[in-house]
């Protein structure tokens, strides 16, 4: 499962480096007090808001890397969304998503768009390959109850050889009648999985608890997609982001503990990102503008390499106020086409990245 922390998460307020004299003398007034951080080594530490997520470090479900960018870093939202969700160079203009190049290649089971959910009314670019796309889906019933209704179905039913001779019509037929039959799978074999599991309030746990059923019912999905927005902080950051970073951990406390008590925990990989991390120094209005490398945080049951992966920020060389970015995000993708999904990486990346050893 894949999920997005939208707008720029700030990577040094959410793994703090408590003992970095830099970090305090640059955020005056954004800086977590040492006394406040859930300290996991003696240099970093959860932001307190975080306390949901400290059992799931303690037991090993979780690995966070740390400087995660890419060369000659954009600070646009859209721009670097785009180079995070296609695996481009910053260089390099791709209209299709990485997860959805593999779907496009040779991958065992890949022959639905079900076979990638994106918990969402709108499908992101990253699922989207040239021939093969994954299917967005907030709710099972509703999408199933819409794929029914009377112009829907007429509309199915009209196709013929003429409609799909056509380039534009045909794919538009196409896609169609794909969306109805994996609606109609979707809901017919979500359904038969009541989830009784408690989760937080709120629409980032209300994904999870959704993701949760279709796993815990069987459904044949390779890869999920959730995002949680609300994290380009420019203005009173503290709070707003600590609100945020509240619901992500307990809404992530819960999903594993939901998949746990269903003996489906170790078969399940998740990677959260944001499309960049924010600058080291606080603005005027304490936040932080758009900056460069951040963390990356793995969760699985099957982890090889827990806890910290590798060194904590150097805020001591910075490029031009930003962070140095010292693992490119593809090598990150890398490890989980190869070891996770079973795919040669260069087949989706267009490249070879050589991977890392989390898994």
């Amino acid at each position: 499962m894949i999920i997005q922390l939208s707008g720029g998460n700030d990577g040094l307020n959410t793994i703090v480096p408590y003992n970095n004299d830099i970090y305090y003398k640059k955020r005056p007034a954004l800086a977590i007090a040492k006394t406040d951080i859930l300290k996991l080594n003696d240099e970093l530490g959860f932001n307190p808001a975080m306390q949901a997520l400290r059992e799931v470090y303690d037991q090993g479900f979780m690995s966070i890397i740390n400087n995660v960018g890419y060369p000659n870093p954009d600070r646009s939202h859209f721009r670097s969304l785009d180079i995070w969700h296609t695996g481009s160079d910053s260089s390099e203009y791709l209209s299709t998503g990485w997860l959805g190049r593999y779907l496009d290649s040779d991958c065992k089971g890949c022959e639905h768009n079900y076979n990638a959910i994106e918990v969402d009314d709108t499908l992101s670019l990253a699922l989207k390959g040239q021939h093969r796309k994954a299917i967005a889906v907030k709710d099972a019933q509703q999408l199933y109850n819409t794929t029914r209704e009377p112009f829907f179905k007429n509309v199915i039913s009209d196709i013929d050889s003429k409609h799909l001779s056509d380039d534009n019509l045909g794919y538009l037929y196409k896609t169609m009648a794909e969306t109805s039959s994996s609606a109609e799978y979707i809901y017919q074999t979500s359904k038969t999985y009541k989830n009784t599991f408690e989760y937080p309030k709120g629409e980032f746990a209300k994904q999870l608890k959704t993701v949760s059923t279709f796993i815990n019912s069987g459904l044949d999905t390779k890869v999920y997609y959730v995002s949680l927005s609300g994290f380009d902080t420019h203005v009173g950051q503290k709070n707003r982001q600590e609100r945020l970073l509240k619901e992500y951990s307990e809404g992530i406390s819960a999903f594993i503990n939901d998949l746990k008590k269903n003996d489906n925990w170790n078969d399940t990989l998740i990677m959260t990102f944001s499309e960049f991390g924010r600058r080291v120094e606080q603005n005027a209005s304490n936040g932080t503008d758009h900056g460069t490398a951040s963390n990356v945080f793995l969760f699985s049951g099957s982890l090889n390499k827990k806890g910290i992966y590798n060194p904590s920020p150097d805020l001591s060389n910075l490029d031009e106020g930003d962070l140095k970015y010292q693992v490119d995000f593809r090598n990150v993708y890398a490890t989980i086409l190869d070891k996770w999904l079973g795919i040669e990486n260069k087949k989706v990346l267009n490249k070879e990245f050589a991977g890392l050893d989390f898994i």
